[in-house]
């Protein structure tokens, strides 16, 4: 959380700055408030967004909903008086139950896999109960490695055969299965994203 409190400008807007709050895992902007330097504080020393109302005074995002925002990161603007967080959120960002408050949030196919592999990472087989694929193939490391390199091979082939519909599902079937293989290094789609971002960086060579 890349912020200095005391740099910002609290002056300009009356003892407060605009936080623009941002999906970390789908870009999707998901309300605009505004916080003072006691929220702010909170918010770095809990790790999860606190702002501040003239209306409500400060508060605590999801204390009540359980929609909490979990601080990803927190940037100023040029100006110093707005702040961008980016958060992972618990459970819907507007009091209406909207995802965003600006509507139905944008649906990233990528964002849901890795959230549902998540869950699945997190659950266990219940007594008598059949175990998912995914679950198998967290459960077992070589079987996860050779679906990994079978599916590879068969995106190579589809490739080579110049089939754009079979390529597609492919390479579906193939992220799929990366993000399965990465999960048990501790690794998640999060992390492959901050590597590109790192390598899209202008060069200062």
């Amino acid at each position: 959380m890349k912020l200095d409190v005391a740099a910002l400008n609290f002056d300009k807007g009356q003892g407060l700055v605009t936080v623009v709050t941002q999906d970390a895992r789908t870009g999707d902007v998901l309300m605009v408030a505004h916080a003072d330097r006691e929220a702010l504080e909170r918010t770095l020393s809990t790790g999860e967004m606190h702002y501040r109302s003239r209306t409500r005074g400060l508060w605590h995002k999801g204390a009540t909903s359980g929609n909490t925002q979990k601080v990803v990161s927190l940037r100023a603007d040029c100006d110093g008086d707005a702040v961008l967080a980016r958060v992972e959120k618990a459970g819907p960002a507007c009091h209406t139950g909207e995802e965003t408050c600006f509507g139905e949030g944008r649906w990233d196919a990528l964002a849901h896999l890795d959230a549902t592999l998540a869950a699945r990472a997190d659950d266990s087989a219940r007594d008598g109960a059949k175990a998912s694929y995914t679950r198998r193939l967290l459960d077992d490391r070589n079987l996860r490695l050779k679906k990994l390199g079978e599916e590879a091979a068969e995106l190579v082939t589809a490739c080579a055969d110049a089939d754009p519909p079979r390529a597609a599902e492919e390479a579906a079937d193939l992220l799929y299965h990366l993000l399965v293989a990465i999960r048990p290094l501790g690794l998640t789609l999060e992390d492959v994203k901050t590597v590109l971002a790192a390598r899209a960086q202008p060069s200062k060579g």
